[in-house]
């Protein structure tokens, strides 16, 4: 009996092994051939060394994401245009890095009396919210929440959607505390465009994703800004009166590794930190919601491009202060 069964497991050992003899190189041309399709995909090029180094980052993400889509959350994640970076290289090339606390900023209470719409979504209500833009790699996501904003508030003040230059805040805001593609706050970006008289328009004054010298022309200024609303600290109850009931306001939050693969369904992690010390992301609320039998929601503007998330936007969880989201969120007051 006891030579039957370890003639058994010597039988099972070898199938394992010619298993994986036999398997294992399929596997690694089944993940070249998908990594190649996602390379056309994205115009994407590497010389011998780094296609393998990329590979290898790049099944790890798929990974990931199969892992996270095999189980139980309200969001989804998948392939797309930073799937052959670590989180690492992400963060340096698309997050702020430049520290920036957003506490330092003044806050003015946001409230109505009376229940708000169970949603909002200021891209239905008009002509009020421009198309989804790509900041590339240069952490300026700051400027785009900054210009979202202002863009919206004036459309909804005159009737006239016009693209805002991010490039001049880039280029001209180092005075208010910011830091070109090595961070900011739409809150300092504000105070920049009120006290220089101006920003101009995208057209006039186009992006280029890197720092560069100030060539701002105050009379070819396109929108203006009387003054600035610091929504209160942590009040997202406020947040959610201004989007409400006047305009989309940027926000500013903590991005983790497993935001940079987002799809779909309302984001939620256990991972970021809700203080406004660690904020690192700044975005624009053009709505919220609730649907039946899912976790209320913010309705989200990103800069990454329309080939991530939901076409360019995301799902945050509404209500929790989810990482951090409501500890610096801010809108201008148009001067038209």
């Amino acid at each position: 009996m006891q030579r039957e069964s370890m003639a058994l497991t010597s039988v099972w050992f070898l199938c394992t092994i010619f298993t994986l003899v036999h398997l294992t190189p399929l596997i690694v041309l089944e993940e070249e051939h998908r990594f190649k399709q996602w390379m056309f995909q994205h115009s994407r090029g590497y010389d011998t060394e780094e296609f393998y180094q990329r590979l290898q980052i790049f099944t790890e993400n798929k990974r990931i994401i199969d892992r996270h889509n095999a189980g139980n959350h309200s969001f989804t994640m998948g392939l797309n245009q930073f799937s052959d970076m670590t989180f690492e290289e992400f963060k340096k090339f698309f997050l702020l890095t430049q520290p920036q606390n957003c506490s330092a900023t003044k806050g003015s209470r946001v409230s109505r009396t009376g229940p708000n719409p169970e949603s909002v979504d200021w891209r239905v209500k008009g002509n009020y919210v421009t198309p989804v833009k790509n900041q590339g790699q240069c952490g300026s996501c700051w400027s785009f929440s900054t210009t979202g904003c202002l863009e919206s508030v004036n459309a909804i003040a005159t009737g006239k959607l016009i693209p805002l230059s991010e490039q001049q805040l880039i280029d001209c805001a180092q005075d208010f505390n910011n830091h070109g593609c090595m961070g900011g706050l739409p809150s300092q970006a504000f105070e920049y465009i009120r006290y220089s008289k101006g920003l101009m328009a995208e057209e006039d004054y186009p992006y280029t994703g890197h720092d560069d010298i100030c060539q701002f022309d105050p009379a070819r200024a396109a929108a203006f800004v009387q003054d600035v609303v610091n929504i209160t600290s942590c009040d997202e109850k406020a947040m959610v009166d201004a989007v409400a009931w006047l305009n989309p306001v940027t926000f500013s939050f903590d991005v983790t590794s497993d935001f940079m693969h987002y799809k779909d369904g309302v984001y939620t992690s256990t991972q970021c930190k809700d203080t406004p010390d660690w904020v690192n992301h700044a975005v624009l609320a053009v709505g919220y919601g609730s649907e039946e039998n899912t976790t209320p929601y913010w309705i989200v503007k990103n800069s990454w491009g329309t080939d991530w998330g939901k076409d360019g936007y995301f799902w945050i969880e509404r209500g929790r202060n989810m990482c951090g989201l409501a500890t610096c969120s801010s809108y201008p007051l148009p001067s038209v």
